[in-house]
């Protein structure tokens, strides 16, 4: 099963990389010729709905987005991309989607208990549903297909395996979405992998200015920290600088990517980040709608497509750089 699903993230991914361009109309009809079929498909033009819990500002979402808009783009579909980092707004989001009618809706679950009954009631109404980034032990719970992702607990904990190889005892780790069930897991991972002293730092990630100086108060106040562990790149690059600023030891890791990111990796300010290639879940996420219209077909069996986790360090950051610049990575 491991090797199937292997083996259908690495097809995918071989056939949105060739792929060129993209459409920063998000939720607006695309301006090229609709008639006829995109992308060589022989389907008519349908409408998904991308539902995401991404702030303002957060790069991550501009990577899911972009995956998603390449895989409209090529299955001749007209994406509707809208996001709330507030749980009861988002799940308002998914249910205009329903009102609207469209043919398919991807959503993330940082809050299952408050966005899975917006997706069930898509479900009921006919509309094929997935999941992406957020809510893989949930996702059937709500009848939804398919979800791709990484199973953060996993990612956390090979995380902290690899700080217990490298000799780290203390870290602190910085949530920067309070309720966000995700965030928890990862954390929770990198206690259980480190065997060690996890702490947790929350912070409101969508005021980087406060972010950082709440890191830098706290490395200020305790200089046992060895490890500065971010759940994104914006707070991992704060974090850089509150390491600085306060005169702390501590390295920097972090889970996920951006091309500012991939540079301080490059250049040894951040360690190592944990990549679940973003732009693979938003490819995928929107693929999968597609062919559930197309022919009714499921893109994993309805078990979790793997995207991640994997490593992005010095060793291998060149090979990464490139598509990170043209955020694909």
């Amino acid at each position: 099963m491991l090797k199937a699903r292997k083996t259908l993230v690495a097809a995918a991914l071989m056939a949105a990389t060739m792929l060129a361009g993209c459409s920063s109309t998000g939720g607006a009809p695309r301006a090229e010729n609709t008639e006829g079929t995109a992308g060589g498909v022989d389907t008519p033009r349908y409408v998904v709905a991308m539902v995401t819990h991404g702030a303002p500002g957060d790069t991550y979402w501009d990577l899911v987005r972009k995956g998603a808009e390449d895989a409209a783009k090529k299955d001749n579909i007209e994406l509707r991309y809208s996001s709330d980092p507030q749980a009861p707004n988002q799940a308002n989001l998914v249910r205009s989607a329903v009102d609207a009618g469209v043919d398919g809706i991807a959503v993330t679950m940082p809050n299952a208990e408050a966005i899975g009954p917006a997706a069930r009631n898509a479900v009921d109404h006919g509309i094929p549903v997935v999941g992406l980034n957020a809510g893989m032990s949930k996702y059937q719970d709500y009848g939804m297909t398919g979800f791709f992702g990484q199973d953060e607990t996993v990612a956390g904990n090979a995380a902290g395996e690899r700080l217990k190889e490298e000799g780290k005892k203390k870290v602190l780790c910085i949530i920067h979405e309070q309720g966000n069930s995700s965030q928890e897991a990862r954390c929770d991972g990198v206690r259980n992998g480190l065997g060690g002293d996890v702490e947790l730092l929350y912070v409101n990630g969508q005021d980087l200015t406060s972010v950082q100086s709440t890191i830098t108060s706290k490395l200020s106040q305790d200089k046992s920290f060895d490890t500065v562990f971010a759940l994104q790149a914006p707070v991992a690059m704060r974090a850089t600088e509150s390491v600085k600023q306060s005169g702390s030891e501590a390295q920097v890791a972090t889970f996920d990517t951006n091309a500012e990111l991939v540079d301080a990796i490059a250049d040894g300010r951040v360690a190592f980040a944990v990549d679940q290639q973003p732009y693979l879940q938003g490819y995928l996420a929107v693929d999968s709608l597609w062919v559930a219209k197309r022919n009714g077909g499921t893109l994993g069996g309805g078990r979790p497509v793997y995207t991640g986790p994997s490593f992005v360090d010095k060793s291998n950051v060149d090979k990464v750089a490139e598509a990170a610049k043209a955020g694909m990575r």
